[in-house]
């Protein structure tokens, strides 16, 4: 006879409570340049004028791919955020936070394909045309 043992018994924990704290307020140090906080309010901007997404992304989605993008540089060992922390985490912050008109349903078009059209047609701050 095989004994069950539901999986979340197994975990161990991999930071204190301590550290945790620490690298919470961390994240809140992380630079992000005025042209990068520009290029997340322009993409979220275009969510909400996308003519496939019924419902765009808030205010609060803004937010969350400001401090989304502050962590990645974090972990990534940065003391700032890059265009490409915020291009990298557009749809992990914002899939959710968007819905699909109708008629993109129908044609079989997904989130992940109107977030990618949005990345192609909006400039990164720093790039030159054609990068």
């Amino acid at each position: 006879a095989q004994r069950y043992e539901h999986p979340i018994n197994s975990i161990e924990q991999v930071v204190s409570e301590a550290e945790l704290a620490t690298l919470q307020s961390s994240v809140k140090d992380i630079h992000v340049e005025e042209t990068v906080r520009d290029y997340i309010v322009t993409i979220v901007e275009a969510t909400r004028n996308h003519p496939d997404l019924y419902l765009g992304a808030s205010p609060r989605g803004s937010l969350a791919l400001y401090r989304l993008a502050q962590a990645s540089a974090l972990l990534d060992g940065r003391d700032y955020a890059l265009p490409d922390d915020i291009k990298d985490l557009v749809y992990p912050a914002l899939g959710h936070r968007v819905i699909l008109s109708s008629p993109a349903r129908i044609r079989g078009k997904t989130t992940r394909e109107v977030v990618d059209e949005l990345l192609e047609r909006i400039p990164v701050p720093g790039a030159t045309p054609g990068d």
